[in-house]
């Protein structure tokens, strides 16, 4: 055989492999994905049941101490809401970089402004969508139980935006590499409203922890891109008063899911 045949005969080869790796990826990625809502077009991943490690022994006070959590099943959006999601519920856009796109997270929005739209969309939908409680978000941000110091691996300018690379700007969900599950974003980009007040971690397994029932801050989640990497990390944990607005605050939303008799997931959670 030639050498120029085996250099072709290569190069083939090599052209084969990557369509299949790429093709895998693909498929995996369209394996994770549970469910759409109906009104917006939001993909849902499907977070399954299990137990995780929470917070961390060598990080800030306020994630300490480690503790075992274990989290019921359920979904949670592929991306950030983003701000074509918001106008087709809300008919308007508040987010500061409104120019970026509809497929660009929207920002400038408060918890409360959330509960809004959250109410609204469960109104048109009929579902019963809410915020992630802190720990589902971290939950989900981890993989389940697969770690990692930020929501998708080890190498935070592969998974998210930060002040170290968003060049001072939000940028359009989905650009950077999912976790385990298929979520993007949860590192960077903008931060994001959970459900529970702010509360200081107490030790000992909990299972399905919501915090208090009151208090006077909410916690958000995941960094942002004006801010280091550092507050991107899994662990790190931040809050503000639920009226709170700022250029990069955003949500992404959750909805409950139980399992059949067959051990299978719903498919649709109406």
């Amino acid at each position: 055989m030639s050498t120029h045949l085996r250099i072709t005969m290569l190069a083939l080869i090599i052209s084969a492999l990557c369509v299949v790796s790429s093709d895998a990826g693909q498929s995996a990625a369209a394996a994770t994905s549970a469910l759409k809502d109906p009104v917006t077009g939001m993909d849902f991943v499907q977070v399954p049941a299990g137990c995780y490690l929470a917070g961390t022994s060598d990080g800030n006070s306020d994630e300490k101490p480690p503790h075992k959590v274990c989290i019921s099943g359920f979904y949670l959006g592929r991306y950030e809401v983003t701000q074509g999601e918001w106008h087709r519920v809300m008919g308007s856009n508040p987010a500061v970089f409104n120019k970026c796109g509809d497929n660009c997270p929207v920002d400038q929005v408060s918890w409360s402004d959330a509960q809004e739209f959250i109410l609204k969309l469960n109104g048109l939908t009929g579902r019963n969508y809410r915020l992630p409680t802190e720990a589902e978000w971290e939950y989900a941000c981890r993989g389940g139980d697969k770690g990692g110091k930020y929501c998708g691996g080890d190498d935070v300018t592969a998974v998210a935006w930060t002040a170290q690379n968003s060049a001072g700007r939000v940028y359009p969900v989905g650009q950077k590499k999912p976790n385990s599950l298929g979520i993007y974003d949860m590192s960077g980009n903008v931060w994001e409203w959970v459900q529970d007040w702010n509360y200081k971690y107490a030790p000992g397994r909990q299972t399905d922890p919501a915090g208090p029932a009151t208090g006077s801050s909410r916690i958000r989640r995941g960094g942002s891109w004006q801010y280091d990497a550092a507050k991107a990390r899994a662990t790190w944990r931040s809050s503000g008063y639920q009226d709170d607005r700022a250029m990069d605050i955003g949500f992404r939303l959750a909805l409950p899911a139980a399992p059949l008799k067959s051990g299978r997931w719903m498919e649709n959670p109406d």
